[in-house]
């Protein structure tokens, strides 16, 4: 059996069908509860990447029909010589060598651009959980890789939120925060801010625990915010932002941000959370994301299930997740392979 990999082009609309059917098939069932592109917004992603990345996208072909498909990303501002790798394998072509060639071709890809070093992330099933595959972190061993940071996904049903809890925790959050004003938008992040944004997401890789992940911070500043904007716009996601500003200078030091999808208006990830370390102490993390769940759930009436990953380690945003109602699910490692 021969196993070809192929490059394409986003702009191939036979190929972007080959790879959203092998990526449907293969988030159905490795992880059934995620929600599912359709085929214009699996799409759409692919022709709209976010700024400050290259991308390489191949499929593995076996007799002429795609089995596999793989994706590269190659940071161009920051992080440059690192590259990260998402592979994916249909269900019915698994354990003949598909994923094997893939990862080869990523590698070399990564090494022609002078990286030096993969990343990518495998799941598994926690003890109580929902199954989970097992071959992710068998493939991943056998690269080489060293698993580098442990994570676990949890979720929360909006059907099931206590909000008289939630009242408790914002009155008990809001009398550690006497004076920080609390300010929520949707879509686009205001001008007074957008500066604001681009400095506490360039802390993310600084702030967060990162285990033995070998990364330096993101170099973010205003004009790639406003590229990211345009990029999940033209996606078609919708994003919910909330944060907390300082009253002695104006500035916003507490920033937390929901986004949901045009084909699965069920779900929403939740993306940063932040607080500035001088403000910390404060329970603004807490307020800003209970206060972006309300305003996210009154104008998203379908959403039932947002989800949202930490560092196993992470015991604050850990605990404030947790209050809100948010329940584990599965575990996630992030694998590092040294070229």
């Amino acid at each position: 059996m021969s196993i070809v990999v192929t490059p394409f082009d986003v702009s191939d609309p036979a190929a972007i069908d080959e790879a959203h059917r092998i990526a449907t098939a293969a988030t159905a069932a490795d992880v059934p509860d995620f929600p599912l592109e359709d085929r214009a917004e699996f799409g759409a992603t692919l022709a709209h990447p976010t700024p400050g990345n290259g991308w390489w996208h191949a499929l593995a072909r076996v007799d002429g029909i795609a089995v596999g498909r793989v994706q590269v990303r190659l940071p161009q501002l920051d992080n440059t010589d690192l590259a990260s790798v998402t592979i994916e394998v249909h269900p019915e072509h698994r354990r003949r060598g598909a994923g094997r060639a893939l990862f080869a071709s990523a590698r070399e890809v990564a090494g022609e651009h002078g990286r030096k070093r993969l990343f990518w992330n495998a799941v598994a099933a926690l003890p109580g959980g929902p199954p989970r595959p097992e071959a992710g972190a068998a493939f991943s061993a056998a690269t080489g890789a060293k698993p580098a940071l442990a994570e676990v996904r949890r979720r929360l049903d909006t059907t099931g939120v206590d909000q008289a809890a939630l009242d408790a925790l914002l009155a008990e959050a809001r009398s550690r925060a006497d004076g920080y004003r609390v300010v929520g938008w949707h879509g686009r992040v205001p001008d007074e801010y957008v500066a604001d944004v681009a400095r506490l997401e360039g802390r993310i890789l600084t702030d967060a625990p990162m285990g033995d992940l070998d990364m330096e911070p993101e170099k973010v500043d205003d004009e790639r915010i406003r590229g990211i904007e345009a990029a999940l716009t033209a996606r078609g996601r919708r994003v919910y932002h909330h944060g907390a500003v300082d009253p002695a200078t104006g500035a916003l030091v507490a920033w937390t941000m929901l986004d949901v999808g045009g084909s699965a208006p069920w779900h929403a990830w939740q993306a940063t959370t932040i607080v500035d370390p001088d403000h910390r102490g404060h329970r603004l993390g807490l307020i800003v994301k209970i206060e972006n769940l309300r305003y996210a759930l009154a104008r998203e009436p379908r959403l039932t299930a947002i989800d949202t990953w930490n560092a196993a380690v992470n015991d604050y945003m850990i605990n404030i997740n947790e209050r809100m109602g948010f329940r584990a699910v599965d575990a996630w490692t992030d694998w590092q392979l040294d070229l």
